[in-house]
């Protein structure tokens, strides 16, 4: 199949991911919330920076206790944020500029205000108690599975009223859904298909392994085996939208992520469950390697990514809208990662990540910064940004927990970073305030200056985007003797791509080895330099390259059985 059917058919391969918060994004309407109507408003932004799939954070009616997540109607617009009308506004203002959209699947639980849960308290009788898990007898200690160690001590709440407990994973407030009922799965089924109608192109699935595995419960109320289940959600997604994706939250060891993939990437069956996750492990080992500036953590990470099914695909970033999560490395790597970026108790959360932002934690060293970034889009995957990442927007420590790198977009330098015109009191999260405000981080300046982080990170998408090799090639590190170096190799289709990323501050100078389909019937190899537009030879399959600290380049192999230009 022809590169460019291939590429357009498996959208989801080589795009660029942008996350966003309706309600801090942009205010249209003066009242201190963020809307669709001012997401609207700034389409034309996203495409200039060329962002091909936007992921909207939850926007459905909510009680608004955990940031949209504690869902009352899966069906419904929260009116503070606008209609459905307002939506499809922007899914077609999106649609008309080559954009996606995708929005959160949050149906692990329901908030306790819903009309099934409130139902589900009044009687024991009621259709909708059986849509949330229940046990008459008291539940053992569970404290070492909350997801929110500081807010819960136990998965299961006691409801005074009926004298029994409900399952809770995530806040008490959020009771977990049971899924194997039938009328809840024909439910979530429905709102699938309802917003599928409406023009998203799929959904980013929340907390995925609590959605259809819950060992607590798996011998009563989840019978057989749960990936059915989400085998059954994706062929319900793909007739009613063949290109429509899953991007799935698992956080899991690879042994375990595969499966969510739908089976053995490597025997070629599968890919019928998620279409994409979220490489939480090349992260976590991401971060190691930056506090250690050494590649090993990263590289040994990559190379450990289990097989996949062609038609899936891994989705890359150095930061969301949660914390910094840090569960998977030890506890000694943990505490490496801490001491280099968030030494201060407020700068931790859980006991297991970070509260902040990337560049704030790189001291605003804007060679660091870039390199980063760079690194993240030669990574072979789909890179992932969570808006403000384009101009290196920082954190707020004082606001609680997670609502820490959940502030408002840093549009201008004037009052509010241009993000709304009401009084600084109303705004539903304070700006960012210090040396990462608006007066020093923000959209309008940096679009005026060429030597912005926005620019370079403009510039960065639109080559990732001239590399498909980077979303669909097969990888492998290729060798040098500097450990400070991350070198690698993308190839697909008869053509590479090579990286080379120095985590160090010092300069280095090292010799980089191709590996030999890269090489073979060649008379001539050469490399060109994808930013720099200049050329490297290569001789006798090896080229070497002098790196500045926190140096990245980006190379294109070129083969010639002629004489080299």
């Amino acid at each position: 199949m022809a590169r460019h059917v291939s590429t357009g058919d498996l959208w989801w391969k080589n795009a660029v991911i942008y996350c966003v918060d309706v309600e801090t994004f942009r205010d249209s309407d003066g009242d201190g919330i963020g809307d669709l109507a001012g997401l609207t408003e700034r389409i034309d932004y996203l495409a200039e920076l060329g962002i091909t799939c936007l992921w909207l954070m939850p926007f459905y009616p909510t009680p608004d206790r955990d940031d949209g997540y504690d869902v009352t109607d899966l069906f419904g617009v929260d009116s503070r944020l606008g209609t459905h009308g307002d939506l499809v506004e922007l899914v077609r203002a999106a649609g008309d500029r080559g954009i996606r959209v995708i929005a959160d699947l949050v149906v692990n639980h329901t908030s306790d205000q819903h009309p099934w849960f409130k139902a589900a308290r009044r009687s024991k009788d009621s259709p909708f108690r059986d849509y949330y898990v229940w046990r008459t007898d008291p539940p053992p200690d569970t404290a070492d599975k909350v997801v929110f160690p500081d807010k819960e001590d136990s998965i299961w709440a006691l409801d005074e009223r009926s004298g029994e407990w409900y399952l809770h994973h995530f806040y008490s407030h959020q009771p977990d859904l049971n899924f194997a009922n039938p009328a809840v799965r024909d439910q979530i089924a429905k709102s699938i298909g309802f917003w599928l109608q409406l023009g998203l192109a799929g959904f980013r699935v929340d907390a995925v392994p609590f959605l259809i595995a819950d060992l607590d419960t798996a011998s009563d109320d989840v019978p057989g085996d749960p990936h059915a289940y989400l085998k059954a959600l994706r062929a319900f997604l793909g007739r009613r939208r063949g290109d429509a994706i899953l991007l799935g939250e698992v956080n899991l060891p690879h042994a375990e992520q595969q499966a969510y993939f739908g089976g053995d990437g490597a025997s070629g069956g599968g890919g019928d469950e998620l279409s994409m996750m979220f490489d939480f492990i090349g992260m976590e080992a991401l971060y190691l390697s930056l506090a250690r500036q050494d590649a090993a953590p990263v590289m040994k990470a990559l190379q450990a990514r289990p097989a996949i099914h062609p038609d899936c695909q891994w989705a890359t970033f150095v930061r969301n809208h949660d914390e910094l999560i840090l569960d998977k490395l030890s506890e000694e790597e943990r505490q490496e990662v801490f001491a280099a970026f968030g030494p201060e108790p407020e700068m931790q959360i859980f006991g297991r990540g970070l509260k902040r932002r990337l560049p704030p934690m790189l001291d605003g060293d804007p060679r660091r910064v870039r390199m980063v970034y760079s690194l993240l889009f030669s990574l072979p995957g789909t890179p992932t940004l969570y808006y403000g990442e384009e101009i290196g927007m920082g954190e707020d420590l004082e606001a609680e927990g997670r609502m820490a790198v959940r502030t408002p977009m840093q549009w201008e330098p004037g009052p509010n970073g241009g993000f709304s015109t009401a009084p600084p009191r109303k705004l539903v999260q304070r700006v960012v305030p210090g040396g990462y405000g608006p007066e020093h981080v923000n959209v309008a300046d940096q679009r005026r200056d060429p030597d912005s982080l926005w620019h370079f990170m403009r510039e960065l998408i639109q080559t990732y985007r001239e590399c498909p090799e980077l979303g669909w090639g097969e990888f492998c590190v290729l060798q040098q003797p500097a450990a400070q170096v991350l070198a690698h190799r993308c190839r697909w289709d008869g053509a590479s791509i090579v990286a080379v990323h120095n985590l160090s501050a010092e300069p280095v100078t090292t010799t980089v080895r191709l590996e030999p389909d890269d090489l073979d019937g060649a008379d001539r190899v050469w490399l060109e330099d994808l930013f720099a537009f200049d050329s490297v030879p290569v001789s006798s399959g090896a080229f070497e390259l002098a790196l500045a600290g926190y140096d990245h380049r980006w190379f294109r192999v070129h083969r010639s059985t002629e004489r080299s230009p």
